[in-house]
């Protein structure tokens, strides 16, 4: 013990303590500019962020055995959430995804992005890699639980990213390519059923990415104002606060999901090649610590958080380009707002004990 460092004493690792930081920074610099030069909306995002990071940090203390003993109970403990949500959930926006326990109130959905790759990566870890038949079904049933709940609240992207928290499990367990193409097969001829229970607007969704066009003040105003904010950012951007889109307010959720359509503009793509670069180095060392852990709990654990987290910037990417339908999904420590963040912090945290007790363990 003696010989540690301090990082080593409280576990975390450094590199990706500053690749965060970064982010998180970079972050504050463009809400300032999105907001329209608010700081109180700066400065209580700072606190969030010192919130997510505080959070991080405890978690990092929790050997992944203790992880693995809880995955079970915090995952049933999710799926009671889910359910107490749809029978006496408080409704916002026109859907049902709070839960009032008098004392705090929270998404309970937030929860599974962690709660399903713990049990996940402790339930296969706990037979035999890379998983046979029946522990791919059992797996993707019980992942199917909590995506169906979300999805009924309704809230299509946390579903889709619940859902993907688990896929990346199984991926990384080293799923065979013969499952791998049944399970594609099977959410293919599935596709007909998902789309009669959609509602609406999520329809509407759909044919605005396919067409934005075809209702151009209405549901393709989002995308289209997304599209001429990136656009006309050119290579260098049109600098730190002197974006048009945003500050003329032509565009919407500038704060939250559309942050990188302002970001584009004012930074251009040097900066979207910055973004970027910080994005790929997280997720680069995040990856290495997963995938040199010493149990195969670690490695399936560390790397699906790490998975899901490159999935949130694809989807939110995309979602601002026009290249996938608008699911709500944020830019991660990016945008505005706290409850992805300290989600994916608290992950982050579990990353670090994964690998921090690792290197205790072998000194």
């Amino acid at each position: 013990m003696g010989n540690q460092s301090l990082p080593q004493r409280m576990h975390i690792d450094l590199p990706l303590i500053l690749g965060l930081l970064a982010l998180c920074s970079l972050g504050l610099v463009i809400l300032y500019s999105a907001s329209g030069m608010d700081r109180d909306v700066v400065f209580n995002q700072g606190g969030k962020i010192a919130l997510a990071f505080g959070l991080m940090l405890l978690f990092a203390q929790i050997p992944p055995a203790q992880l693995a003993r809880w995955s079970l109970w915090v995952y049933l403990a999710g799926v009671v959430l889910l359910v107490a949500v749809l029978i006496a959930g408080d409704v916002s926006k026109g859907a049902r995804r709070w839960l009032d326990l008098g004392i705090v109130r929270f998404q309970p959905s937030e929860l599974m992005k962690l709660a399903v790759p713990m049990f996940a990566a402790w339930y296969i870890s706990e037979r035999s890699i890379p998983p046979g038949i029946a522990s791919t079904v059992a797996v993707c049933a019980l992942v199917l639980v909590p995506v169906l709940l979300i999805g009924k609240q309704p809230d299509l992207g946390t579903a889709l990213l619940v859902g993907v928290a688990g896929f990346t499990v199984l991926f990384v367990a080293g799923i065979s390519w013969r499952l791998l193409g049944g399970l594609a097969l099977g959410a293919a001829l599935s596709s007909p059923v998902v789309w009669y229970f959609m509602n609406d607007y999520q329809h509407k969704r759909v044919f605005t990415f396919l067409d934005p066009e075809q209702d151009p003040l209405g549901a393709g105003y989002h995308i289209i104002q997304s599209m001429i904010a990136i656009g006309s950012g050119g290579l260098y951007g049109k600098g730190w606060l002197n974006g048009t889109q945003s500050h003329l307010e032509f565009l919407p959720e500038r704060s939250t999901d559309f942050i990188f359509s302002v970001y584009c503009e004012e930074f251009g793509f040097m900066g979207v090649l910055l973004l970027c670069g910080l994005y790929l180095f997280v997720i680069g060392r995040g990856l290495y610590l997963a995938l040199n852990a010493q149990e195969a709990y670690g490695r399936l654990l560390g790397a699906g958080l790490v998975l899901t987290f490159f999935v949130y910037i694809f989807v939110n990417m995309g979602m601002v380009m026009g290249q996938l339908p608008v699911v709500g999904v944020p830019l991660p420590l990016i945008s505005q707002g706290g409850t992805a963040l300290v989600t994916l912090m608290t992950g982050f945290g579990m990353l670090m004990s994964i690998h921090s007790h690792r290197r205790l363990l072998s000194g």
